[in-house]
């Protein structure tokens, strides 16, 4: 069975977007996992198709109503839905490498996108919605989040990428930052490729990417590197 991911969002025609070309879009084409965005507006009940309201204590904006998600959320991930349900959210958990593995393992995912102020919190809890966050930023809404969270979990789901190894020395993968790459031409605007990579010894070239990984590390994300840290 492929992975599924169910959207819910007030522009599902963002959707596939980027996530349909290149490995992804073929991937999709494949049916290694599906895609389905909802209209949140569609389960509004007024003819002019509401969906929030003004925040309850005063203050600028909207938020998303509490009964119109949760009624959109029964319909795309009713009881006994294995999928996790993900709300994205600047106030959320950070998206790591680690989370993004977790997901592409398991059925699929339900993401919900917000818009305006929020949603109101009731919906996150009586829908037990995990908030996740890209970025300490905030965005117009969680369209393109989810975008960059599906990307990082879809080229983790099994047979995407089709060599298992491709991913296998990226940045975060060990814990670190991933190592300087370099191709053909040998010589470029006056710089070579360091001698080590076209020496052949293997165990060389495997020590110096360990040496150029955590020198990188220390320079650019030494919080990566305290102890406690996957």
């Amino acid at each position: 069975m492929s992975f599924s991911t169910s959207i819910i969002t007030l522009f599902p025609e963002l959707f596939p977007g980027p996530l349909g070309v290149s490995v992804l879009g073929r991937s999709l084409s494949d049916r290694l996992w599906s895609l389905q965005a909802t209209q949140l507006r569609d389960f509004a009940t007024d003819r002019h198709r509401t969906v929030d309201d003004t925040p309850s204590g005063g203050g600028a904006g909207m938020v998303l109503k509490s009964d119109i998600l949760a009624r959109a959320i029964d319909l795309v991930s009713p009881q006994g839905d294995a999928r996790p349900r993900i709300l994205m959210s600047p106030r959320g958990t950070p998206l790591t490498q680690q989370r993004a593995r977790q997901l592409a393992l398991g059925p699929g995912i339900v993401i919900v996108c917000g818009r305006f102020e929020g949603i109101d919190q009731r919906a996150i809890d009586t829908r037990a919605l995990e908030e996740i966050s890209i970025g300490d930023y905030v965005l117009a809404g969680g369209e393109v989040a989810a975008m960059v969270l599906l990307e990082a979990v879809v080229r983790l789901i099994p047979g995407v990428l089709g060599d298992a190894d491709s991913h296998a020395d990226e940045s975060f993968e060990s814990g670190q930052l991933e190592y300087p790459q370099y191709t053909r031409p040998q010589r470029f605007e006056g710089v070579e490729i360091p001698p080590v990579l076209t020496s052949g010894d293997h165990g060389k070239i495997a020590k110096w990417r360990a040496e150029q990984s955590l020198a990188l590390t220390q320079a650019r994300r030494p919080d990566l590197l305290q102890p406690g840290k996957p």
